[in-house]
């Protein structure tokens, strides 16, 4: 991530994600699972997508930047998903210049996978493509590709998956466990759409 402070607020630029890059386990619609999302899914997201916004936490009660007023730039390359961004808010500025951002994340929904079972290991859940719902910089998470937070919406039809990691991890049966109050809300807004 490259931070660069400018008159016009904070450049912020970076990698959001890597493709073909295998995650840790991962808790999916699937199960548990490891997983990589396949070149052009992002490109192939991105072109399909109204707005994307630029959120902290995947917290969607805050919008610091988005796609529609050019505050956010997003692109695929032969490396992966790319974000530049424009922060304007004072409050997340001071968080850059103290170092709080960890990195960066992403919300996707209507994934469509292919799941390949492998003897000794979890099975691989290969991404083939997906609606992009948002990007987010991760300061109080942890930004690693190894988790998911899922909710389901109108009985079904929407899963919205993000990857972070809550901090500090909550375990039971040593198994993660994550709050998913802050998805409930946004999958609430992505039914109304």
């Amino acid at each position: 991530m490259q931070l660069e402070y400018r008159a016009d607020g904070a450049h912020i630029s970076g990698y959001v994600n890597v493709t073909e890059k295998k995650s840790r386990p991962v808790m999916t619609p699937h199960g548990r699972v490891v997983e990589e999302i396949e070149p052009r899914a992002f490109g192939e997201a991105i072109k399909r997508a109204g707005n994307i916004t630029l959120t902290v936490d995947h917290d969607s009660g805050h919008v610091y930047a988005e796609t529609q007023n050019g505050t956010l730039t997003l692109r695929e390359d032969a490396i992966g998903l790319h974000a530049d961004v424009l922060i304007r808010d004072e409050t997340l500025i001071q968080l850059a210049r103290d170092g709080k951002i960890r990195g960066w994340s992403f919300g996707m929904y209507n994934v469509q996978d292919e799941l390949e079972q492998r003897a000794d290991d979890l099975p691989l859940r290969r991404i083939k493509a997906l609606d992009l719902d948002h990007v987010t910089l991760v300061v109080n998470k942890c930004p690693v590709y190894s988790a998911t937070s899922v909710e389901l919406r109108a009985g079904g039809e929407t899963v919205l998956e993000t990857r972070t990691l809550e901090t500090p991890m909550q375990m039971q049966d040593s198994i993660p466990v994550f709050d998913n109050s802050a998805f409930r809300d946004r999958v609430k807004a992505l039914t109304k759409k």
